[in-house]
């Protein structure tokens, strides 16, 4: 059922319920999954680089990771509809850990191209489900402290993996991968051993549910405007931020490399601050004016990022972009969530909105490299801040509260 009553007024009514177990079994997951991925980050493009390849063969190795997990969404959204999310993530995980094993022992670049195209797949398998399994399980007055917890989790894991990572890297290129498989695969069976069965209250899962047909869906203005807002996060957030902050940096600084990587941290301190509250807020007062509040501040701050010409102009203007992302994500996921509900399976549903960020995430670095070199790094940041903006009026006309009881 589908109410515009505001979030607070279906707490005084209704107790406040608890965070599931499961969230916090896949918050802890996540951690591990996302500090593992830092070990082996910063060394995959050199472990490329050792087999005589080009720069370009060299990248590719990034790229065919997100060009499977785009490829494999819409496959993945309807196994999870079809079997289910929880055995969907577990063998997600388990393909993410064998394929990342065995890179440490390839012989030939075309092993590594290969197993990172099959970890592509495993992990758009384990990100559609961790996400379906979150509607499931959680009350929709909660959705946003639980999509925070689950998002704060990944994002602790992205920031202290590379440093660990780079306290490993004496050891050669390939043992992170061997470590990274070993620490997927314990993230798994942590997950198995603490779902498969009820061992207390908010430990079992619900039983199937049926499907949510697509165009139901997409006969929702919100939902189409979540995919815009989708588009948009992958392009400006996740695309500019990793692959034109770099160039920005090194074009402008004396030492790129660190200034970039600082830059990188501010984003991600940013976010990390902002998720504490911003899924709350979005429980409290609603999703749509946290989508707007992070599309707002997203937009403007990465608009101006070109203008950043000296260190302590980029790290500030950093930390307030990566709050935009902050202040909506647990709101996108949240209104997400609402649209399905909890008496259905969005397999689909969510494989598309995954779909259109990536897609969003893959177009900024051809993009606005090609605008950055004819026009300059000002307007290629000034591009992303046009298009969050953009976003942000069709959000404002077209996003509804949709909260499902």
């Amino acid at each position: 059922m589908s109410t515009t009553e505001h979030p607070q007024q279906t707490r005084r009514t209704e107790p406040q319920p608890q965070i599931p177990r499961t969230i916090w079994v896949l918050a802890a997951a996540a951690f591990i999954i996302a500090l593992g991925y830092g070990f082996i980050a910063p060394v995959l493009p050199q472990f490329a680089s050792s087999f005589n390849v080009s720069m370009a063969a060299a990248g590719a190795v990034v790229s065919v990771f997100a060009l499977a997990r785009l490829l494999g969404a819409p496959g993945a959204g309807v196994l999870v509809d079809k079997l289910g999310s929880r055995p969907v993530y577990l063998t997600g995980l388990s393909i993410v850990a064998v394929a990342t094993f065995f890179v440490a022992f390839a012989q030939a670049y075309w092993h590594i191209v290969a197993l990172r195209f099959i970890a592509g797949f495993g992990s758009t398998m384990f990100t559609l489900s961790a996400q379906a399994l979150i509607v499931r399980v959680t009350h929709p007055s909660i959705r946003g402290r639980a999509n925070a917890i689950y998002a704060t989790s990944f994002l602790l894991g992205n920031i202290f993996g590379p440093i660990i990572g780079a306290a490993l890297s004496f050891l050669g290129y390939r043992v992170p991968f061997a470590v990274y498989g070993i620490g997927v695969g314990v993230a798994a069976a942590l997950v198995w051993a603490l779902t498969h069965k009820p061992a207390g209250e908010g430990a079992a899962l619900p039983p199937a549910k049926p499907a949510m047909r697509f165009a139901e869906a997409w006969a929702r203005p919100t939902y189409r405007a979540l995919l815009v807002t989708a588009f948009t996060n992958g392009f400006v957030n996740m695309g500019a931020r990793v692959a034109v902050l770099p160039l920005f940096a090194a074009s402008v600084f004396e030492h790129g490399g660190a200034a970039s990587g600082l830059a990188l941290t501010a984003f991600a301190a940013g976010m990390a601050v902002t998720l504490q509250f911003s899924g709350r807020l979005a429980d409290a007062r609603g999703r749509r004016p946290l989508i707007l509040a992070g599309l707002a501040t997203a937009g403007v701050f990465t608009g101006v990022l070109g203008l950043a010409h000296s260190f302590w102009p980029l790290i500030i203007i950093s930390v307030l972009a990566g709050a935009g992302g902050g202040l909506m994500s647990p709101a996108v996921q949240a209104s997400l969530a609402d649209i399905i509900g909890n008496d259905r399976s969005g397999g689909k549903v969510l494989s598309t909105y995954q779909m259109t960020q990536d897609f969003g995430q893959i177009l900024a670095p051809i993009l606005l490299g090609a605008v950055a070199q004819a026009a300059g790094f000002g307007t290629a940041f000034g591009l992303c801040g046009a298009l969050a903006a953009a976003a942000f009026v069709l959000f404002l006309f077209q996003g509804k509260e949709t909260m499902q009881r």
